[in-house]
């Protein structure tokens, strides 16, 4: 277990990770709390898909964006503006709430900004991991990200479910914008070598060349549209699931429970990431991803509630485990110099049809039935990582092994 927590004896990854860990678990905290701190605003539904779609779309509009100034720009210090940006934004929601102003476009701005500092927050990230630990510990650093999101997903639910009814909301917003500040401090103390870095070039010129990135690799396109589809089938599911556990099981305590399954998976997934490292990583990514919605293919047959929740168990697992070995995969093979524009690219091209499951999920569970709609969701999540493995390119692809830092596989450009 010494050596499979190796990557935080290494201090700039420890930095790293302490940072994210106390941004994800104030994240963790706020979802509940905003739910139910808008919906007492009016009582209304509407609003909080109206909150939610304030973060969601600057999100993605800026994921193309944020990529370039990440590559262009030290990716630290990127970060550490984003940080202060989503602290400052948390922060003055929980002053707007606890002072009685806290109105529907109070909600939606902070969400907007905190979306948009997202936005260039993600893609950085992904690039600075690899200049924060050394290279044979690079997948052992993205399990123990994994690991430290997982966690929080699967406690931050409950505990802020009860800090909701202990404290009220407007003290976990003021929490979540000190955990953003204290991810900010820790990026801060980080001693990073400088990296030389080319000269840039128009943004536009930038962004052309990072997605040149994507399209001459022939494993790498293929790989965007197919996790679209896995990432659709998760949306349905968000929406179909409490449909099923209402008709079929107990509710909402039922469906609390299966997502505590999820985050359960996802502790599993992340703990066989820490020492498993197959030669082939992209054979056994999209191996996972299909067998991760097996948990729809069983819910559809409404087993008894033992047997979803192993099922789900197993799902979470395996999402999570293939989430952890694409990361390393992109870091390896990607250089360095353009790893977080193609890494906004993956963020996008991934998400692009999620808000689309969550759109038509509702519709066609009335149309067709739950079970069938859970078939249905399964196949898009299924077929098409099956599918992949069918193509050279993706059985190609091999474990890089080497020492050092793990800042990339060199390519055409400088290393930034």
């Amino acid at each position: 277990m010494r050596e499979r927590l190796g990557a935080l004896r290494e201090r700039n990854f420890r930095l790293l990770w302490i940072g994210r860990t106390a941004s994800v678990l104030g994240d963790s905290l706020t979802y509940v709390a905003l739910t139910f701190a808008v919906l007492g605003l009016h009582g209304s539904g509407t609003d909080i898909g109206l909150v939610l779609a304030a973060f969601s779309l600057p999100r993605v509009l800026f994921l193309l964006v944020g990529g370039v100034w990440a590559d262009r720009l030290p990716r630290r210090l990127v970060m550490v503006a984003s940080d202060v940006i989503r602290g400052v934004a948390q922060l003055g929601l929980a002053v707007a709430f606890l002072s009685g102003n806290a109105t529907l476009p109070v909600f939606m701005l902070a969400a907007a900004v905190t979306g948009t500092a997202s936005a260039f927050f993600q893609p950085a990230s992904t690039g600075l991991v690899p200049e924060a630990v050394s290279a044979e510990r690079l997948q052992q650093a993205n399990a123990l990200i994994s690991l430290s999101q997982s966690t929080s997903n699967l406690l931050g639910p409950v505990a802020s479910g009860l800090l909701v009814v202990l404290i009220g909301p407007g003290l976990i917003f003021a929490v979540d914008g000190v955990t953003f500040l204290i991810s900010a401090a820790a990026l801060l103390a980080m001693h990073l070598p400088s990296l030389p870095r080319t000269a840039t070039a128009s943004f536009v010129a930038e962004l052309k060349l990072g997605f040149r990135e994507v399209v001459r690799r022939d494993w790498l396109l293929p790989s965007l549209l197919t996790f679209s589809f896995v990432n659709l089938s998760f949306a349905g599911f968000l929406v179909i699931g409490p449909m099923a556990m209402q008709a079929s099981y107990h509710g909402a305590s039922d469906w609390g429970l299966l997502m505590t399954c999820v985050g359960l998976g996802g502790l599993v997934g992340g703990s066989m990431a820490l020492r498993w490292r197959p030669s082939r990583p992209l054979v056994a990514v999209f191996a996972l991803l299909a067998v991760s919605p097996v948990h729809l293919a069983v819910l559809s047959g409404t087993p008894t509630l033992l047997v979803v929740l192993a099922a789900v168990l197993v799902g979470g697992a395996a999402l999570n485990l293939g989430d952890t070995l694409w990361h390393t995969t992109i870091q390896q093979q990607i250089p360095a110099a353009s790893l977080s524009r193609v890494s906004s690219f993956d963020w996008m091209v991934s998400f692009i049809f999620f808000p689309i499951g969550t759109t038509l999920a509702g519709p066609l569970a009335d149309a067709v039935g739950v079970p069938t709609a859970l078939v249905i969701f399964g196949a898009l999540s299924t077929i098409p990582p099956a599918a992949i493995l069918l193509l050279p390119a993706i059985r190609g692809i091999r474990q890089v092994e080497r020492s050092g830092r793990a800042s990339a596989v060199s390519g055409a450009e400088v290393v930034a």
